[in-house]
């Protein structure tokens, strides 16, 4: 019951712009399947759902990067639009975002397991990758420009 619950959500949030878990509960009991607020709350934690700006300057759900629902950040997604700069600066990566959307991003980047990235600190607006070097810095920086489409 719970993986086809998460699943449908995942599936919900790809189709529908939801943003409280009201919206979600309803749409799940319109899909025939009754959740409380709790359990509801709980799958959110559990997939790892961030709120991602709509283009309307509102927010709504959004699967991370890795999950079933999105295995990196697809074009013109709502996360990937966030990314205005990525930027190697010896073995650090520097990604800014729009306002606000530096967690998320963090949170879908962890979910990627990029290979060499030692941590991850978020701000606001900007993410700092820790990097073991200069040269695989680099690396990361064209793997990133790359998934967010950004120069």
């Amino acid at each position: 019951m719970k993986n086809e619950r998460q699943k449908r959500i995942l599936q919900i949030i790809e189709e529908h712009e939801i943003a409280t878990q009201e919206a979600l509960i309803q749409k799940l009991a319109e899909c025939g399947i009754d959740a409380t607020q709790t359990t509801v709350s709980r799958d959110i934690r559990q997939l790892k759902l961030v709120k991602g700006p709509t283009g309307r300057g509102t927010y709504k759900y959004v699967a991370p990067a890795g999950t079933a629902a999105a295995s990196a950040p697809a074009h013109n997604s709502a996360l990937t639009d966030a990314v205005v700069r990525v930027t190697a600066a010896q073995n650090i990566v520097v990604i800014r975002t729009h306002s606000g959307m530096a967690n998320a991003i963090a949170v879908c980047l962890d979910s990627l397991n990029i290979s060499g990235i030692i941590g991850s600190v978020a701000g606001d607006d900007t993410i700092l990758l820790v990097v073991g070097d200069a040269l695989r810095a680099k690396e990361v920086e064209n793997e990133l420009v790359g998934i967010f489409e950004v120069k």
